[in-house]
């Protein structure tokens, strides 16, 4: 155990843990105790519970969060209000909201008007007719993402697929040592080890020689991972570095929304997204669940400046301070050159916006498939609108297959997705477990015509909570990549059959209880 590691571990984790039990065991002795103020403070909570029960009634909210919170208050009724109250007044507070609404309209004039020199194929209102004429009925996902949640569509863009993370990681680095101007990095995990090292290596070589580096990572996602003072390790090698949502020793969990996102923008041209964070299991240099099945986007063209406007609100929510985005565009004065393959749309997801862009995405991949879609999911926790859409389009005789882990990383996690495969598979969802390791792909595919690649789980917190991002691709050549890739991956995958699908009456009795909790998760 080295020097670093020892401090990070003993210092600000083990603190962190401590100062929260504290809190938790005076809770529980305000709570428990027989003294006058412990008997005020207990009716004080059963009244906060009833007040809380009636306020979820006439909330509109999801129907599975409803059920999962009057349960608990009922069950619970001294923790249970106030827990509700700690779990939602404390997440996304309004000031927060105001911020992201005020940095989405400052993005949108970027995004949507044609800021540059490259003729018909740059966004324009022509490159929205145009696929209006050629996507079809598959036009109307195209419209909500522009119109409602404000992420255009573009040509002049290419794509390429790289599954396992190893693969990407050969194609990144080279175009990282191209970088001329800036490189941005935002990502849940960041972790010492051969990957991160590797890029670590070119971002200091490129700081040095006068190229903007800018990192954001999640302070939970890391919490174990990285040294408490590493935004300033960074600093000294001319990277900036900024840590999302600090975490902080305080029985709150206003810590609930993540950035679960991963961006890599390389000068407005080059974009990365997908499932594979900063560490090495990602690129199957160590094993921690076997074989790790990952996958990612390389986007190239008009599209990439879409992720570089999605960091740039981060790293100003973070900040604070104002940025010039505009200063960032790399077509202003330079043609694009990209000769079109399809069109792509990348988007983003907030929990504070009152858009679930990440859900509407896969629904709508789901009610417009004619043929097949294939997913790829290492979680599969959902509420009734996506079990709905899947079972209904298998039920009108789509070919709905899904692949989920067969190894886990969280037990208790994965017998809650196995709970959802009885009813999906009696519907006709053909369902399959990764048996070489474990599964980490986010990937929908579609009709050869339509596949998202992102960060985006099937499970409550990415559809609902966290910060995420992804890219719709029409037409293009890495549709039937994502395909290929689903295909040649159910060669080491076991179906999921009717009767694997009903265990014994202590074990359904388990999984019917984990889904009870399943929104928490």
């Amino acid at each position: 155990m080295n020097r670093r590691w020892f401090r990070t571990l003993f210092r600000r984790r083990v603190l962190v843990i401590l100062m929260l039990l504290i809190q938790a065991v005076f809770l529980i002795y305000l709570i428990t105790s027989t003294s006058r103020v412990s008997q005020i403070f207990s009716n004080v909570l059963t009244l906060v519970s009833l007040l809380a029960v009636l306020y979820i009634v006439s909330k509109k909210d999801k129907g599975a969060y409803k059920t999962t919170w009057v349960f608990l208050i009922l069950s619970f009724p001294l923790f249970g209000g106030l827990l509700y109250l700690l779990f939602y007044f404390q997440t996304s507070g309004s000031r927060q909201i105001q911020k992201l609404k005020k940095l989405a309209d400052k993005a949108a004039p970027l995004a949507l008007l044609p800021l540059d020199t490259c003729g018909e194929d740059a966004f324009t209102e022509d490159t929205y007719i145009k696929a209006g004429k050629g996507l079809d009925h598959r036009f109307t996902q195209v419209r909500y993402l522009q119109e409602h949640a404000g992420f255009p569509i573009y040509a002049s863009t290419t794509t390429k697929y790289f599954s396992p993370g190893e693969e990407m990681l050969k194609a990144l680095l080279p175009e990282l040592w191209k970088a001329e101007k800036y490189i941005f990095l935002e990502f849940f995990i960041v972790e010492e080890g051969l990957m991160w090292d590797s890029i670590l290596e070119i971002l200091k070589e490129k700081a040095s020689q006068g190229v903007k580096v800018r990192l954001i990572y999640d302070d939970l996602g890391c919490f174990l991972l990285l040294p408490n003072d590493y935004p300033e390790q960074l600093k000294k090698y001319g990277i900036e570095c900024l840590k999302f949502n600090p975490f902080r020793p305080l029985l709150t969990v206003k810590q609930n929304n993540r950035d679960h996102r991963k961006i890599i923008s390389i000068d407005g041209k080059v974009a990365f997204t997908g499932g594979v964070n900063l560490a090495d299991e990602y690129i199957n240099a160590v094993a921690k669940f076997g074989h790790w099945k990952d996958c990612a986007l390389m986007i190239q063209g008009k599209a990439a400046w879409s992720f570089t406007l999605m960091f740039l609100q981060m790293w100003e929510l973070c900040t604070g301070q104002d940025e010039d985005y505009s200063a960032y565009y790399p077509w202003a004065n330079v043609p694009c050159d990209i000769t079109s393959d399809g069109f792509v749309q990348p988007y983003a997801d907030s929990p504070s916006d009152g858009e679930n862009v990440g859900e509407h995405v896969y629904l709508q991949i789901l009610n417009q498939a004619q043929d097949y879609v294939y997913i790829n999911t290492p979680y599969l926790i959902v509420d009734d609108s996506m079990v709905s859409a899947l079972t209904l389009t298998a039920k009108r005789g789509v070919d709905v297959r899904i692949i989920t882990p067969h190894r886990w990383d969280k037990w208790i996690i994965h017998m809650t997705t196995r709970s959802y495969y009885r009813e999906l598979v009696k519907a006709g969802v053909k369902i399959y477990e990764y048996t070489s390791g474990f599964n980490h792909a986010k990937t929908f595919v579609s009709d050869d015509r339509t596949a998202t690649v992102g960060t985006t789980n099937l499970d409550f917190r990415s559809l609902y909570l966290h910060f995420e991002c992804g890219a719709l691709i029409f037409d293009s050549t890495a549709v039937m990549e994502v395909k290929e890739d689903f295909i040649k991956t159910l060669k080491v995958c076991q179906p999921v059959t009717e009767k694997d699908c009903n265990p014994s009456v202590v074990m359904r009795l388990f999984q019917d209880i984990l889904r009870l909790f399943a929104p928490l998760m």
